[in-house]
């Protein structure tokens, strides 16, 4: 076996191993089929989590084409064993020129899928403009990420969604574990990995302070840094203050940071206004889906010379002659400069959109053109398989409580 894809294999058995309501549902779909005969187009991060809810759906009947979402979040092996060992039609390689990238989301919708997933929805707003051929196929999707929700939820408000999409990203069993607990681990997976510097007692500014930027200041906290949030919704602001943090303008916050981290899901959040303040020395690494988060345009501007000072680092030196790092080209350094979330939490995430396809492929013709969240049903079963997998069982209420929380009656 080749060396590359026998690395990727390894790393696909060990998700999968790790992923026990991924393995439930594996199973039952194996038997039931319940995707016999559609196409599944997906544009998501290519590493060994997603190539698992790949197989799956596969097993589920469905014929799979999967591109990245984003030029440098693949891992290499995984895609390659995915292709030889799998068999799935794969369209992914790290270091993806935009060429390269919009060619690979391309060939998923030259398939003429039945329906897609996507993260970050670059695969469904190029089905809705440059590949209207392809639209007519389509039934409806999943969403994955924030960022994708709300060009989506913009999409619908101006009645330009032309099918049913599943909000993946504001599932429960999704963003109170993959959002807060994955990111705020993976991001320093791909700190340490792209920097080798210590966290601890260095000032550390998360950007935004939403179910991701939670994660990371919790983190980050945890392992010894001085944390200042930035938010511009004053509810996160003040939940932030009382969860103990310092909360700045950016502009003000970046003047002693030695790290600052973006994961608002927004662009411009690092800009010249900001980078005109900023510490010498600071390194910068976003967290968010795109790569718009901090200015490069920008950054450039201001930079008199820029080398690469680690695999992951790039290094400008300014006209004012600081220095700043900006990690894995500014792209979410979780996944270009390390491997991802943990499989555990990836573990409910996938779950919710291997249940939610399968809950379209059967309700999409009693669903308008909206983006619809994912019921309570799934979420409820999802998390009884985790805890299941876990060995823990909770209480039931009794047909009293039960009565008693279902009704106005009963008082003082």
């Amino acid at each position: 076996m080749d060396k590359l894809v026998e690395q990727g294999s390894r790393r696909l058995k060990w998700a999968y191993e790790h992923m026990p309501v991924i393995q439930e549902l594996d199973r039952r779909y194996r038997e039931e089929q319940p995707l016999a005969g559609l196409k599944i187009g997906m544009a998501l991060h290519t590493e060994a989590k997603t190539g698992m809810l790949a197989v799956t759906l596969a097993n589920a009947g469905a014929k799979i084409c999967l591109a990245s979402c984003n030029p440098l979040s693949t891992d290499d092996s995984v895609a390659a064993a995915l292709r030889d060992e799998y068999g799935l039609d794969v369209h992914a390689k790290k270091y993806e020129t935009q060429e390269e990238y919009y060619n690979n989301l391309n060939a998923v919708l030259n398939i003429s899928p039945d329906y897609v997933i996507d993260d970050g929805a670059d695969l469904i707003t190029m089905a809705h403009t440059k590949r209207r051929d392809a639209l007519k196929n389509i039934k409806g999707g999943n969403e994955e990420t924030t960022t994708g929700v709300i060009r989506l939820k913009a999409m619908a408000a101006q009645g330009k969604l032309e099918f049913p999409v599943m909000d993946i990203n504001d599932a429960k069993m999704k963003y109170l574990f993959d959002n807060r607990y994955g990111t705020g681990q993976s991001a320093f997976d791909g700190w340490m990995n792209a920097t080798n510097l210590v966290v601890a007692g260095k000032h550390l500014v998360v950007g935004g302070y939403g179910w991701c930027g939670k994660g990371v200041a919790m983190r980050a906290k945890g392992m010894g840094a001085i944390v200042t949030v930035t938010e511009v919704d004053p509810v996160k602001a003040i939940e932030a203050r009382m969860d103990g943090f310092e909360v700045k303008p950016m502009a003000e916050a970046v003047k002693t940071a030695d790290i600052v981290m973006t994961v608002t899901g927004c662009k411009d959040i690092i800009t010249e206004k900001v980078l005109a303040n900023m510490k010498d020395g600071c390194v910068m690494g976003n967290v968010g889906h795109f790569d718009n988060e901090i200015n490069k345009k920008d950054l450039d501007a201001m930079t008199v010379s820029k080398e690469k000072a680690r695999d992951f680092v790039d290094r400008y030196t300014l006209k004012d002659g600081r220095k700043l790092y900006l990690i894995a080209e500014g792209r979410l350094m979780n996944l270009a400069a390390g491997q991802g979330h943990p499989a555990e939490v990836m573990d409910t995430s996938f779950a919710s959109q291997a249940m939610g396809i399968v809950y379209m492929v059967n309700n999409h013709e009693r669903m308008s053109c909206q983006v619809y969240r994912v019921p309570d049903e799934i979420d409820n079963e999802i998390a009884t398989i985790k805890l299941r997998s876990l060995g823990i069982e909770i209480d039931s209420l009794t047909p009293e409580q039960y009565d008693y929380i279902h009704s106005w009656q009963e008082g003082t």
